[in-house]
């Protein structure tokens, strides 16, 4: 496959290449090869609808569940938009487009959930004139340049998640909605050790809130100054986003943000992301001693 960078240290857009196309036996075990590899794939001039996006995803691995739902619990696909459902575009503060902003904090999808994600799919279906880049940051690059002192803290470290902590970063009434207070907080290692060629990244998330075995005001210390390095301005990729877009990113080896855009617009990507299996080193991020 045709590839180049899209930053010095990370990802790889693909060129001539329909994903409707791409099946388990042509053409998947390539991109999983740069997906483990580059950690971001990009594809352009997609066209992407549900049940391609559908489809594709389920060649990663099983489409996460984001419900509680002990009868019908389905595999779902977010549709991110500001327009509401009587087909006005929301404003700033009300709540469709505060769900969207509350992904302006650096994050990692799902580390919430009781099984975190391999990878999120994003595809680009109305933009603005304006704004709205989602940035990534390779966390693998990060580790490998991280100060020993802070990487010896970091080694053995296991954070504490709460969806709740994020979205009351941004609004308290927010982190009270019940799709995001029925989580149990959960914990995961800060270090994570690719299964397939053993290169570490750093796993940080803005839903991690605590370190065990250390006071709150020192946790939240080391994750600040953990994130604070691996965001730094030569890590960034931002993608600055056009219709039929497509991007696949590994939630093991990076974090990400959207940016502000002009919100009178509208907006809409679809997002769906891709459970953890064993397989994809699960059980190197689980924490060797209770939370």
């Amino acid at each position: 496959m045709k590839t180049t960078a899209v930053h010095p240290r990370f990802g790889v857009e693909v060129h001539d290449l329909d994903l409707r196309d791409v099946t388990a036996a042509n053409g998947y075990a390539e991109l999983r090869d740069l997906f483990e590899q580059h950690s971001l794939l990009l594809f352009r001039g997609q066209e992407f609808d549900h049940g391609a996006h559908m489809a594709f995803g389920e060649l990663w691995g099983p489409i996460e569940v984001r419900s509680k739902d002990p009868v019908k619990p389905a595999p779902e696909m977010s549709v991110m938009t500001n327009r509401r459902a009587d087909g006005v575009v929301a404003g700033v503060n009300e709540p469709d487009t505060l769900w969207l902003r509350a992904n302006q904090f650096w994050h990692t999808d799902s580390t919430f959930l009781p099984v975190p994600a391999l990878a999120n799919i994003l595809a680009a279906h109305i933009v603005t004139s304006s704004g709205g880049e989602t940035e990534f940051v390779s966390t693998r690059a990060a580790w490998r340049d991280l100060p020993e002192a802070l990487k010896a803290r970091a080694r053995d470290a296991v954070l504490r998640h709460r969806y709740a902590h994020s979205r009351a970063k941004l609004d308290a009434e927010l982190a009270r909605d019940p799709r995001i207070t029925m989580w149990e907080d959960t914990a995961w290692r800060a270090v994570w050790a690719n299964p397939v060629h053993g290169e570490e990244a750093l796993y940080l998330a803005s839903h991690a809130f605590g370190v065990v075995g250390l006071p709150d005001d020192e946790g939240q210390a080391l994750i600040d100054a953990l994130t604070d390095f691996a965001t730094q301005d030569p890590y960034v990729y931002s993608h600055a986003w056009e219709v039929g877009d497509v991007i696949i990113w590994d939630e093991r080896a990076t974090m990400h943000r959207g940016r502000p855009w002009p919100y009178e617009e509208e907006r809409k990507l679809a997002s769906i992301c891709i459970s953890l299996q064993e397989s994809d080193g699960l059980a190197l991020v689980r924490p060797a001693i209770a939370a």
